[in-house]
């Protein structure tokens, strides 16, 4: 389905594309991609220090290339494209729904449709159990809650587009996870990777109903899903190491098998692909097409049957939008 180490994508001028987390990693190289086929580009970062430093990376052509590209050649990659496409910086914090609420008003608010919605930045495996702003557990709240949330108050900025897409990211830890609509808070119990599984395997959920709906109800917006495989990115420390004294020794020990991980440019791959082949379904699911989907070209990946349960689809849905107090138009 796609080229040894790349795929191409097609002429995005005039489209817009929103990216969360942006900043860096698997995100800063959806955009930094999406920029050279002529997007204009809005990336979303916590930080204003490091937002403001990935959009002068992004907007600086060649200097925008990622940090993983430059280790592994061993130079500055200088032969990098030319930015086409436009790109700008905004504040987003997915662990706070009024956060959230002002930039999905902003965009909404400018009357310009929104083409491509990209759910990518999330936090993993948080060691102790920590709470958002609204009172979540951090990785349920920052990877499904904030991104269900946003994608139903920027709706109506998708609906203007006449072929709005959202990618939602989910991961190959999905197939541990499970929804516990008893204790979706983890207040019970909390195990650091229990709560990520389960985070992942709700966006994986959500992108799937969404898709359901949107074919039920005409919204006009294709819905789909990918993961990254193991990608080297800061989510592998930012998230277990969130709280540590020393960083951890089981992430540091799977970054050192370099036949196990893939940079944050093949990492992309996936999303782009969902994002952009003319062949994606409402529903599908892409990874790395490798052993074990760790690494590879894209292609379609497996998923747990318990991710198509409508009874748990439905039920997922409707809690999400209780905790968050975001509705989706029914009719």
């Amino acid at each position: 389905m796609a080229k040894h180490g790349d795929i191409p994508l097609p002429d995005l001028t005039g489209h817009r594309a929103l990216v969360t987390g942006g900043n860096s990693g698997l995100g800063f190289e959806t955009a930094r991609r999406l920029l050279a086929a002529g997007a204009d580009v809005t990336i979303t970062a916590r930080s204003a220090e490091k937002g403001a430093e990935a959009l002068r990376r992004l907007q600086g052509g060649a200097a925008g290339r990622s940090s993983d590209a430059q280790l592994e050649s061993g130079s500055p990659d200088l032969a990098a494209a030319v930015t086409q496409g436009t790109a700008s910086l905004a504040s987003l914090d997915l662990a706070n729904l009024g956060s959230v609420r002002r930039l999905a008003d902003e965009i909404v608010a400018d009357g310009h449709p929104l083409d491509l919605l990209f759910n990518n930045a999330g936090v993993m495996a948080v060691p102790r159990r920590t709470l958002t702003d609204d009172g979540f557990e951090l990785q349920f709240g920052t990877n499904h809650l904030g991104h269900f949330a946003l994608t139903g108050l920027l709706l109506p900025a998708l609906m203007r587009s006449d072929k709005a897409r959202v990618i939602t990211m989910s991961s190959i830890m999905h197939w541990m996870g499970r929804i516990d609509f008893e204790d979706l808070q983890s207040e019970s119990k909390y195990s650091a990777w229990g709560a990520y599984a389960q985070s992942k395997l709700a966006n994986l959920m959500f992108a799937k109903e969404l898709a359901r709906r949107n074919a039920m109800l005409g919204w006009g917006v294709l819905s789909v899903a990918a993961h990254p495989g193991f990608s080297r990115t800061n989510l592998q420390s930012s998230g277990p190491n969130l709280g540590r004294a020393k960083p951890s020794r089981m992430m540091s020990a799977m970054n050192a098998v370099p036949a196990m991980t893939q940079s944050a440019e093949q990492g992309a791959l996936p999303e782009l692909f969902a994002a952009t082949n003319d062949e994606v379904l409402g529903g599908d699911y892409f990874g790395p097409s490798g052993l074990f989907e760790l690494t590879g070209e894209p292609n379609f990946a497996h998923f747990a049957r318990r991710a198509e349960n409508e009874k748990q689809l439905a039920l997922l849905w409707l809690r999400s939008e209780e905790l968050t107090g975001v509705h989706f138009p029914t009719d």
